[in-house]
């Protein structure tokens, strides 16, 4: 009769051998646009004032009285407006980028009366698509200076497989 021990390791290692969804399907990720930490103020203004025009970006919640209005921080401002777009552009990489001054995330940047809706990505990391929902969390605390697309997939592999190799290890010797 199988230990309880070679039991685990048998099942980690059946989940080390699973597609990079984890065998069931991860749920989606709900992701936004916002503007990056280190843009300038200039350049956010610039495409600020591109995806309100030109881009349809609906940027009736960042004017005067409206929920997301910020005069103070056009870091705020372009964040709604690039978020806006970019659900209405299918969620690519290309619709997250105003010239290098924005990113994909998976922190919620909705702030007091601020609610940015969000989009959902595809469980391999891809984005499939928009679905708007409404989502109440903290603003963002990280530098999105870096890459411009959010990464997943096999996150859980290396955790698991050193938890399986270290079983096996004890079980092995002793």
């Amino acid at each position: 009769m199988p230990t309880p021990k070679s039991l685990v390791l048998s099942l980690l290692l059946l989940l080390g051998l699973c597609s990079g969804d984890g065998g069931g399907g991860a749920p989606p990720q709900e992701l936004w646009c916002v503007a990056k930490n280190n843009a300038e103020d200039a350049a956010l203004q610039a495409a600020l004032d591109w995806a309100c025009g030109a881009g349809g970006a609906d940027c009736r919640p960042i004017q005067r009285g409206g929920p997301c209005y910020d005069p103070t921080s056009v870091q705020n401002t372009a964040s709604f407006a690039f978020n806006d777009y970019f659900l209405k552009h299918g969620m690519t990489d290309d619709s997250c980028d105003f010239n290098n001054n924005a990113a994909v995330t998976s922190l919620n940047p909705s702030h007091d009366n601020c609610k940015f809706p969000s989009g959902k990505s595809g469980s391999n990391g891809s984005f499939s698509g928009s679905t708007p929902t409404s989502s109440v969390g903290l603003g963002p605390s990280k530098d999105f200076s870096g890459c411009s697309r959010v990464s997943w997939g096999w996150w859980w592999f290396w955790p698991l497989s050193l938890i399986g190799h270290l079983m096996f290890m004890v079980s092995v010797f002793g």
